[in-house]
């Protein structure tokens, strides 16, 4: 089974329904009989959804980038050692909203850290675990915010510029990452979902022409 004991991970933009899509891969997976485990950024553990609570906290503008960094990547590490490393050694999928990438464009493009730390911190973090397959979901910031809704959390109250330089992170990043799928995502839930299925469904076909 091309997908048993993998890691896939969605990324993109807030507001380009990463959760959505993450969960109908997950009922679409089970059905072909996968044990999946579904999980998301920041969170999926107990310390992990504390943590979030002070990340995404709109009482809480002044937290430093440098900050902000360090509780996404206790949060990594806690949701790599609790969940995702026995979860893949159990042989099941793992479905993950962000990992590794996001860190990178938010608070690497986005807050103008250093690259290369966030790269030996997300190492530490995930016992240099990458994605076997990261799902883009493509929506621009324009029409990213134009989903944005009436209580934003902190991260979602930025201005379009950060989320500009967030889009263009990504798109730098994936140019170094092989083992991506840059899916449109402005239409309808279902058309995204049958895209990221047809796309997913052709490298399946291309791992067992291998076989």
């Amino acid at each position: 089974m091309v997908w048993q004991g993998k890691l896939i991970v969605f990324e993109g933009l807030d507001f380009t329904g990463k959760s959505t899509q993450a969960r109908l891969l997950g009922e679409d997976l089970r059905k072909q009989g996968y044990e999946v485990t579904l999980t998301r950024e920041p969170g999926g553990t107990s310390i992990g959804e504390q943590v979030r609570q002070i990340l995404l906290s709109d009482r809480n503008h002044d937290l430093a980038a440098l900050s902000e960094l360090l509780l996404f990547m206790t949060c990594r590490a806690q949701l790599t050692r609790e969940v995702i490393e026995p979860a893949l050694a159990a042989g099941n999928v793992v479905i993950s909203s962000r990992y590794r990438m996001s860190s990178l464009a938010y608070q690497g493009y986005g807050r103008g850290l250093d690259l290369d730390l966030i790269r030996r911190l997300n190492d530490a973090a995930t016992h240099h675990r990458p994605s076997d397959l990261v799902i883009f979901l493509d929506v621009g910031p324009s029409d990213a915010l134009a989903r944005r809704g009436a209580h934003p959390d902190r991260i979602e109250q930025e201005e379009i510029s950060f989320f500009q330089r967030i889009y263009d992170g990504y798109k730098q990043l994936l140019l170094d990452e092989p083992k991506a799928l840059i899916v449109p995502a402005t239409e309808d839930i279902e058309t995204v979902a049958i895209e990221i299925r047809h796309q997913m469904q052709a490298i399946s076909s291309a791992e067992n022409d291998r076989v």
